[in-house]
């Protein structure tokens, strides 16, 4: 069986300790900011989040960018140099087209190397949800399970990952245009917070509100109660956060309390995200019987 490296984009979220723990390739994304165009790296090379975010409350724009072509047969084609096949999982489709160049780039590269592998999976996820799904298929492929047997795991798992998320700055969701002004000035009098989900199409969909942040992180945890496979307390739980810390410890508490999770990975947005979400936002990920 030949050696195959997991490739992902940098919208995983997942930390470079974990980047480097799974032996994972990530090719990044760009974000603009104050005219400077910076990768998206799991090191945060080029800009903390801590900075950014605080960018970011003190009202700087930022755009952002997928991956293109280019980037992802460079990165390949480097891969496919050594021998190796390539299982590469990205970004929801729904949400960008960095999934999109990575199936164009394979396309090319199946001509140059004909005896080459290159499978690539749209996660429907985002932020530590993707990257979730790509901790795992890097734990599998430590397990020895093939190329085939991996991506199978992928798709049928992805079906079966809840990503629930709650929005603290209704006004970043206006500037985004996902909210109206008198929704977002209304809502940000009476402290009202939207619980949101990534849908089966890998779409962000708003189900329901909340009144208060804790209330919202509550009804995020009561999605795992009402959705979440048993027993959660064997689950590994992702978290995924815009500098939101006592958010995160919040949640890890109720998790502990109320299920007996032990296991929770919980690190930041990246600035891509970061960039539509806003500071404050909070995603919980864990696998159900649906979406």
């Amino acid at each position: 069986m030949r050696d195959y490296v997991i490739m992902t984009d940098s919208c995983c979220d997942l930390s470079a300790a974990e980047v480097a723990e799974s032996h994972l390739v990530v090719v990044p994304l760009t974000f603009t900011m104050d005219g400077v165009t910076r990768r998206d790296t799991p090191d945060h090379a080029e800009m903390s989040p801590q900075e950014f975010y605080k960018n970011i409350r003190a009202g700087k724009q930022c755009t952002t960018a997928a991956v293109n072509v280019g980037d992802f047969t460079d990165a390949m084609r480097a891969v496919l140099l050594e021998g190796k096949d390539i299982l590469c999982v990205n970004f929801s489709s729904a949400l960008s087209t960095t999934y999109q160049s990575a199936c164009i780039a394979a396309d090319e590269l199946r001509q140059e190397f004909p005896e080459s592998r290159i499978i690539v999976i749209d996660s429907l996820a985002a932020s530590r949800g993707q990257g979730m799904l790509v901790w795992y298929a890097a734990r599998k492929k430590a397990e020895n399970k093939s190329i085939d047997e991996v991506a199978e795991w992928v798709r049928k798992m992805a079906p079966h990952q809840d990503h629930w998320f709650t929005v603290a700055d209704l006004n970043h969701l206006r500037r985004g245009g996902r909210l109206n002004a008198t929704s977002a000035v209304v809502g940000t009098v009476l402290s009202i917070k939207p619980i949101m989900h990534t849908d089966a199409e890998g779409k962000l969909t708003p189900v329901s509100k909340s009144r208060g942040m804790k209330q919202a992180l509550t009804e995020l945890v009561n999605k795992m109660d009402e959705l979440g496979t048993r027993p959660l307390s064997e689950q590994t739980v992702f978290i995924c956060h815009a500098d939101a810390q006592d958010s995160v410890d919040y949640v890890v508490s109720l998790l502990k309390k109320r299920f007996g999770v032990t296991d929770v990975r919980a690190d930041y947005i990246g600035p891509v995200i970061g960039s539509h979400t806003g500071a404050g936002t909070l995603g919980l990920f864990f696998f159900g019987s649906e979406r």
